[in-house]
């Protein structure tokens, strides 16, 4: 059965663009891995996450969605388009007194039926990792390269799986089908069932010659740099996507895509919330009585803040723009200053003299 993307992310079918961005943004951070460590219900259910999003956050993909039950088109992976009865041969479901029940199960339920070429996707895994990034890095943005083990094209034959100058032949195995027959006895009588070809993995074709190196796959495993643009207004627990980045495809086909998680390493004076910073300061009594202009640490570097006579503890000033970038925008949040007053414990002499004639006007 296909999946329901908008059930995934617990939208309505009308959702908007930003819905379906604020429901991604939402799950993504309550079902992150480094939250659920050894969960496999929630790996599985943070995977679906990103792919739902995948699809609806593309307007492309997310009509092909909404007419046909998935983004492959009319019959394409993930079904959901309704039965059509068009592409199914019946005639191969009863051959003189044997019924084929596979071919028939497999028919109604997406397997590769009717006798055709047995259509296995090469397309390379993809793969995660993490990475930390400090606090003022995810507000600049930063170039990271880190190393990672995968699969990568066969440097040898070129993907192809082929030694030099060696043929693609077809397969002896299946003769070209991709899926081989297989026959036993039941109660029922002769009982065929249709399999991927081992040999070829499906694809009908095989090098005259494997390559040497690869021995045949047109890929070996290999730790390979990857370089990272992290966008300013990253924030922890968000997940970068880099296409083509995964395995690399068996014998040349598509590779993978690379998913990259980050975590931002909180920063000592400033806290983020959303995409607006805060922050506190402390100021003698007397500033706060009088008044005064304070130097306050912003992430975009120091600016001077006013202090208005008679500012009380715990009041909240807003330095408009002074917060983290807004991610893939021109916008920036806002900083918030939460003011401290600070008593002094111990007076001098004429400090002490000025505060009690100062009571005494105050009487």
């Amino acid at each position: 059965m296909p999946k329901d993307y908008y059930q995934i992310l617990g939208l309505e079918r009308s959702a908007s663009a930003d819905d379906i961005k604020k429901a991604y943004r939402k799950l993504s951070k309550e079902l992150h891995p480094d939250k659920h460590k050894g969960d496999k219900a929630a790996e599985t259910k943070f995977k679906e996450v990103n792919e739902a999003y995948e699809a609806l956050s593309d307007p492309k993909k997310r009509q092909t969605y909404d007419q046909f039950g998935s983004t492959g088109g009319p019959g394409g992976g993930g079904g959901g388009a309704g039965f059509d009865p068009r592409g199914f041969d019946f005639s191969g479901f009863a051959n003189g007194g044997r019924v084929d029940f596979s071919d028939l199960f497999e028919s109604f339920f997406g397997g590769q039926g009717g006798g055709g070429r047995a259509q296995r996707s090469e397309k390379g895994d993809d793969r995660e990792v993490r990475i930390g990034i400090d606090f003022m890095e995810s507000v600049r943005g930063v170039e990271q390269t880190f190393q990672i083990k995968r699969l990568v094209q066969c440097d040898q034959c070129g993907g192809s799986g082929a030694e030099k100058n060696a043929k693609i032949i077809t397969c002896p195995d299946c003769g070209g089908t991709g899926q081989i027959t297989r026959t036993a006895q039941s109660f029922f009588g002769t009982v065929q069932q249709q399999v991927i070809c081992g040999k070829c993995r499906g694809s009908g074709k095989i090098p005259e010659k494997p390559c040497s190196k690869c021995d045949g796959e047109g890929r070996i495993q290999q730790s390979v740099p990857v370089k990272i643009q992290v966008p300013a207004g990253i924030d922890d627990g968000q997940t970068l996507r880099l296409r083509g980045e995964g395995d690399a495809g068996r014998r040349g086909a598509e590779s993978g895509d690379l998913y990259v998680h980050v975590t931002v390493r909180p920063d000592a004076r400033f806290v983020r919330e959303g995409d607006d910073i805060k922050i506190a300061l402390t100021i003698p009594v007397v500033d706060a009585i009088l008044g005064a202009e304070a130097s306050v640490e912003t992430v975009h570097g120091p600016v001077t803040l006013t202090i208005p006579a008679g500012t009380q503890p715990g009041q909240v000033m807003r330095i408009k723009g002074k917060g983290m970038p807004v991610l893939n925008s021109h916008k920036t949040g806002d900083q918030y200053v939460t003011v401290t007053v600070e008593v002094p414990t111990r007076l001098s002499r004429d400090e002490r003299r000025v505060v009690e004639e100062w009571r005494q006007l105050m009487n």
